[in-house]
């Protein structure tokens, strides 16, 4: 997926502290680079895009701020693409793909539905020290 990422000229990084008010935050961030880089709210993806991109900052706020303070989201999208991801500085790393047969909290189980239903993949990446990981999302325009 990198050489997928690095093929998509639009980025934008959000660092946000780990709190209830990031969840609103990243949406509008959200919305306001789709716009800038010409895709349209209504596209079919975005909706889903944006419901998946709400519960995993949730997440963060609510599982990992103990143990990371600040959270990032990192957005890209090319001409076919949209990508984004969320960072967090706490080690577990949640099943995503067991969260879709009901092995995960609801949250997750929604978000890989959301995903598999749009035909998207999702990964779970740990930092290079294990202290932290991103989940990256990547859907299809």
């Amino acid at each position: 997926m990198s050489t997928q990422m690095e093929a998509m000229p639009y980025r934008h990084v959000l660092t946000l502290p780990s709190e209830p008010s990031a969840v609103r935050i990243a949406r509008q961030t959200a919305e306001l680079a789709l716009v800038e880089w010409r895709i349209g709210l209504r596209h079919p993806a975005v909706g889903p895009a944006l419901l998946i991109l709400s519960e995993l900052v949730t997440n963060s706020v609510r599982h990992a701020a103990a143990l990371s303070p600040q959270l990032t989201v990192i957005y890209a999208a090319g001409k076919d693409c949209l990508a984004f991801a969320v960072h967090d500085r706490h080690p577990c790393q949640p099943p995503l793909y067991g969260s879709a047969t009901g092995g995960g909290g609801r949250g997750l189980g929604t978000v890989m539905e959301l995903v598999l239903g749009l035909s998207g993949t999702a990964v779970v990446r740990p930092d290079a020290d294990g202290g932290g990981k991103s989940v990256w999302i990547t859907l299809p325009l």
